[in-house]
């Protein structure tokens, strides 16, 4: 008899969760450096799983083809989250009023304008008047960090510099090979392309010098649609603190996601944090930061 109560139980268990489960609230997240169903599932799958579990609502994934689509579902209210960078958050920010919920910390996350070592180029004002080369258009990291750095310097990178954008791959070979004076990259780009020249037994790391440095870039974070009411604001937010671990450790499941080693939820962060990044895109010729770069 016993036996029996307890398989009931179980049932009405299972009843009760499926229940809850169908009753659960739906929600949309969108990455916007992912382009696809597949990939979403692949990178942020675990991730999505582990966010339902801690808020209770039903998440699914709205693949968006770049930037501008992305901006467009807030604004018409077709997804209600978004995880982006920081120069995509001012841009979303000022065209649809969107919310902060929790900031991705990245750690080490900065630009840096690298020369060789045996070139005459010392400090970033020593690159008045030649090639540097930069990464993708609009990259926080690449392109608009690197501009900044300069500009925060005493140049002027529409100016006093010649710059040329192209892959990272393409920047690290011109670079080697004198075609440029100097790169700009993410930090942590240049570790791992360095590295790479030791284990190919390539160039040694003294062989490369940084002239100038941002500082430590503002989060990647993930903004909720003016739609998002209050209490699921405050859902989501109790979420990033209550299961920090177990976020931290489902995001770190996808292969490209790596970049978030070591990283922490930041539930304090503000608007204003990203001012540095309006800088960036006045320094580009954007002001009014109001159009992505490069779209």
């Amino acid at each position: 008899m016993f036996n029996w109560i307890k398989k009931i139980g179980m049932v009405a268990a299972l009843v009760l969760a499926c229940a809850s489960q169908a009753n659960a609230e739906t929600v949309k997240l969108a990455v916007t450096d992912l382009v696809g169903l597949e990939e979403l599932q692949r990178e942020f799958g675990a991730f999505k799983e582990t966010l339902s579990k801690a808020t209770g609502y039903d998440i699914e994934f709205l693949p968006v083809t770049n930037r501008t689509a992305a901006v467009e579902a807030l604004r018409f209210n077709k997804v209600d989250f978004v995880l982006t960078g920081p120069a995509e958050y001012v841009v979303m920010q000022k065209r649809s009023k969107a919310k902060i919920v929790a900031g991705f910390s990245r750690p080490d996350y900065f630009a840096v304008i690298i020369t060789m070592a045996d070139s005459p180029y010392t400090n970033a004002e020593s690159l008045k008047g030649t090639k540097i080369g930069l990464g993708s258009v609009g990259s926080t990291s690449k392109h608009l960090g690197p501009i900044q750095a300069l500009a925060d310097a005493g140049l002027n990178p529409a100016n006093d510099v010649d710059v040329i954008n192209t892959k990272v791959p393409v920047l690290w070979e011109s670079l080697k090979k004198g075609d440029v004076a100097a790169i700009g990259i993410n930090h942590l780009k240049f570790i791992s392309l360095r590295n790479k020249e030791i284990e190919k037994g390539g160039l040694q790391p003294g062989e490369f010098r940084v002239v100038a440095r941002g500082p430590d870039l503002p989060n990647d974070v993930l903004m909720a649609g003016s739609h998002v009411d209050d209490k699921m604001l405050e859902t989501m937010k109790k979420a990033f603190v209550d299961h920090s671990e177990e976020l931290v450790a489902a995001i770190l499941t996808g292969e490209d996601n790596q970049k978030y080693a070591g990283m922490r939820f930041l539930t304090g962060i503000k608007d204003s944090d990203y001012n540095y990044v309006r800088a960036m895109y006045a320094t580009a010729g954007y002001p009014e930061y109001s159009d992505f770069i490069g779209d």
